[in-house]
C-alpha cells in the first residue's frame, strides 16, 4: 500500500508556472506507475500525465501536452508535474495516483491509490 500527499498548488496568473509534487510513503514506490489527474468544478475527473517506473516513458493528455512534464525521483519517492504556460481552463484540483496496472494508465480505474488533491487556480 501507498500513502500519497500533493504539494504545490496555488494560485497563478495566465501564463504562468507551477510544480506539483507528490509525496508517497509506503513501500515500493518504484513498484508504481504514477498518474496525475484533474477535475474541474462541475466535470468528470480527467487524465493528465503518467509515468512509469523508472521514468523511462511519459504519457500525456494533448490538452497538456508540450505544456506540462511529468517526472519523478525514486530515491525521494516523489513524483511532479512541472506546468507551464498555464491557462484558465487548467484551473482544477490535481490528484496524484499511483497504479499496479502492467499496461494500462489513462484511466480512473488503472490506478489504485490516490492523493486528497491539490487546488491549482489559473487567473486570466
Amino acid at each position: 500500500q501507498v500513502q500519497l500527499v500533493e504539494s504545490g498548488g496555488g494560485l497563478v496568473q495566465a501564463g504562468g508556472s507551477l510544480r506539483l509534487s507528490c509525496a508517497a510513503s509506503g513501500r515500493s514506490f518504484r513498484s508504481y506507475v504514477m498518474g496525475w489527474f484533474r477535475q474541474a468544478p462541475g466535470k468528470e475527473r480527467e487524465f493528465v500525465a503518467a509515468i512509469t517506473w523508472g521514468g523511462g516513458s511519459t504519457y500525456y493528455a494533448d490538452s497538456v501536452k508540450g505544456r506540462f512534464t511529468i517526472s519523478r525521483d525514486n530515491t525521494k519517492n516523489t513524483a511532479y508535474l512541472q506546468m507551464n504556460s498555464l491557462k484558465p481552463e487548467d484551473t482544477a484540483v490535481y490528484y496524484c495516483a499511483a497504479s499496479t496496472s502492467g499496461s494500462r494508465w489513462v484511466g480512473r480505474h488503472d490506478y489504485d491509490y490516490w492523493g486528497q488533491g491539490t487546488q491549482v487556480t489559473v487567473s486570466s
